[in-house]
């Protein structure tokens, strides 16, 4: 495994779920992750890659659940991207109208992420972010090529000109790697969204996943015609999180109690039995 990463154990398939962990409050969203992903009756490893900013009392949980922990560090940027690309920096050139990110967010660590593609012990990986909660199986995305992405579809049609990168499949390659440092680093370089913008200019031919395997929560409410219980297998919780009191928590109970029930260590209902968006 290349510099940067020091995983706990060895890799005990060719394929991985990937998830990345920044701080506590993600990790407690990855536990949901991860126990949906073992309901999902998956064989392929769960890789948690976490960074600094992580406490040892918020890793057991997500060890205890099975995952295989990767210790990662930050990206080696420039001084002058990190400061681009800080938190006040980039919500001021770059602010966020539609919802409202968590004090918790921190835009830099996103681009850790990017440190998959070191993880050459797996052929195929699929990464998902923290936040979200596999409903149905989803092994047949190893089967897709590299690199697939659904849009980022939750208020309207503009929605399907950028993909989303909560959720996205890819090859782990160390010249990827290489490749996309260089380009991400360059002089004068901003990405508006961070990885997010980033990836679509490193994959402008990207292939899209139908959204069902990216269903972000704002389609509950923004555009509920698309809102199918029988077809969703990722559910994002992108701009406000379950964990959290919110001022949209009200409109979207449905969708954090089935949060908690995956976080939890009871059962988790039927989809069949959750109410549609009214």
């Amino acid at each position: 495994m290349s510099e940067g990463l020091k995983p706990e154990g060895p890799a005990q398939s060719r394929r991985a779920f990937v998830t990345l962990v920044t701080n506590a409050d993600f990790a407690m969203g990855a536990q949901a992750l991860i126990r949906s992903l073992k309901l999902s009756g998956t064989e392929a490893d769960i890789v948690v890659l976490h960074t600094g900013g992580v406490e040892e009392a918020d890793l057991t949980p997500l060890r205890a659940r099975g995952a295989r922990l990767v210790a990662t560090d930050l990206l080696p940027t420039s001084d002058g991207f990190n400061a681009a690309h800080a938190r006040e920096a980039l919500h001021g050139a770059a602010p966020f109208t539609k919802g409202e990110k968590p004090g918790f967010h921190t835009p830099l660590d996103n681009f850790a992420k990017l440190r998959l593609w070191q993880l050459d012990d797996y052929d195929h990986v699929v990464f998902l972010d923290a936040d979200t909660l596999v409903l149905r199986p989803i092994d047949k995305l190893f089967d897709y090529p590299e690199f697939c992405a659904a849009p980022n579809v939750y208020e309207g049609l503009g929605d399907f000109h950028r993909l989303n990168s909560g959720v996205f499949t890819a090859q782990p390659d160390p010249a990827t790697f290489n490749a996309m440092l260089a380009r991400l680093d360059a002089p004068g370089a901003f990405w508006r969204r961070t990885d997010q913008t980033f990836l679509q200019d490193f994959f402008p031919d990207w292939h899209g996943l139908p959204v069902t395997c990216n269903t972000l929560q704002y389609v509950w409410f923004n555009l509920p015609e698309l809102w199918s219980w029988e077809q969703i297998r990722v559910l994002h919780f992108q701009y406000e999180k379950p964990w959290q009191d919110h001022a949209k928590a009200a409109r979207l109970w449905p969708l954090i109690d089935l949060w908690r029930a995956y976080a939890g260590e009871g059962p988790v209902p039927d989809l069949s039995s959750l109410p549609d968006p009214s």
